[in-house]
């Protein structure tokens, strides 16, 4: 890893460059100092199939988000508010004892503010025994110079698209340069990674899976992020369409977000869906049924930490 230019104090290490002091203490957008809170470790079911497989993905959740999405189903710790801090020993620890367990991978879930802490625990865990592949489940909204630094510590790139629309970007994350940041960080992930590899019982081992949620009304946003995705990366590249947009009350208070106040239709979902046929998509998930449900949305109680 070569971190040159790339720091938390002052803090650059995403694209919002917030330049404050988070060794000293400091919160920057991402709501965390430089130390390193999660808020649960343990076997994750709800992944893509190829991720959760049959055991479960060795899911460590990490607090505090540099995106923090108005409709973010994990907000209570995309705001910092819940997880314990642990040292990068600790960390290190954790992912082998997830392994134990018989994870099938270990998935850092928004670890992008606190990433060359969390790379290097990746390696001390490897140097004590670490054997599975390392998924980085992130928003997207990454620096292309940060994903770099990733390659030969991280074997599975699990990102979000969130928009190809600026205005949307800017309205539900405040982050008006979030296309232009995910194509950069995309373009880095597929470079890392090359082809896709699997193994002989369907688990991904290799690769880049790109997820889209679709958000009630926007379908022209979801078409648009499929049809650049798809003509750029082809099939070397899996999606993975998301239906499970869940409307949460907190979003009634804020007049600019009424047209999230409802979870999105059937005919919606379909729309995208047919849509990415016609274009020739092959390797994609898809969900079916009532997926926009808080169920899905595991316990952040400290587990396994």
């Amino acid at each position: 890893m070569n971190w040159d230019g790339l720091s938390s104090s002052p803090c650059n290490l995403c694209p919002r460059e917030c330049m404050v002091d988070r060794a000293g203490g400091q919160a920057g957008f991402c709501q965390m100092d430089d130390r390193i809170y999660v808020a649960r470790a343990a076997l994750h079911m709800w992944e893509e199939p190829c991720i959760s497989g049959e055991k479960g993905s060795g899911t460590v959740f990490f607090s505090g988000c540099n995106l923090r999405c108005a409709y973010c189903q994990n907000y209570e710790i995309a705001a910092g508010k819940r997880g314990r801090q642990v040292s990068m020993s600790r960390l290190a620890e954790i992912f082998l004892e997830l392994q134990g367990q018989g994870a099938e991978n270990i998935n850092l879930v928004t670890p992008d503010h606190c990433v060359t802490k969390v790379a290097q625990a990746v390696l001390m865990s490897k140097e004590m025994g670490l054997r599975l592949p390392v998924v980085y489940n992130c928003s997207g909204y990454a620096k292309r110079e940060v994903v770099k630094n990733l390659s030969g510590i991280v074997d599975i790139f699990l990102t979000d698209f969130k928009y190809m629309d600026k205005g949307l970007a800017a309205k539900y994350s405040s982050a008006p340069d979030y296309p232009e940041k995910a194509k950069e960080a995309l373009e880095e992930m597929v470079y890392i990674t090359g082809d896709p590899a699997f193994d002989g019982r369907g688990m991904m081992r290799r690769g880049v899976l790109v997820r889209h949620l679709l958000l009630p009304g926007h379908k022209k946003n979801a078409r648009d992020v499929i049809s650049y995705v798809y003509g750029t990366y082809g099939d070397s590249v899996y999606l993975s369409l998301m239906n499970q947009y869940t409307p949460f009350l907190r979003l009634r208070e804020n007049p600019d977000f009424r047209g999230l106040c409802r979870k999105v239709t059937k005919r919606e979902y379909e729309s995208v869906v047919d849509y990415a046929l016609g274009l020739g998509v092959k390797n994609a998930f898809i969900q079916e049924g009532d997926t926009a449900k808080d169920s899905f949305i595991p316990p952040f109680n400290e587990e396994g930490i």
